[in-house]
């Protein structure tokens, strides 16, 4: 099977919400070429490890870790 010609990428001035908008389509459409069902590929596009550092928010204070939202205090 002869591979497709592949298009040199152009700087088109995407922000790196744009950016990853197309990583998560791009992303989406492979695992479906992949043979994932609709409901598996989402639920592993919705996965906040499968996310690049950059697009999370980051903590205001690294040092300071997350609260633990389950703790029950009426224990």
């Amino acid at each position: 099977m002869a591979r497709k010609a592949t298009n040199k990428l152009v700087d088109e001035g995407y922000s790196k919400l744009d950016a990853w908008a197309i990583g998560v389509h791009e992303m989406y459409r492979a695992l479906r070429r992949a043979g994932f069902d609709v409901d598996l590929a989402l639920a592993i596009i919705v996965e906040k490890q499968a996310y690049p550092e950059w697009i999370l928010p980051s903590p205001i204070n690294p040092n300071i870790p997350e609260p633990d939202w389950y703790d029950d205090e009426d224990e």
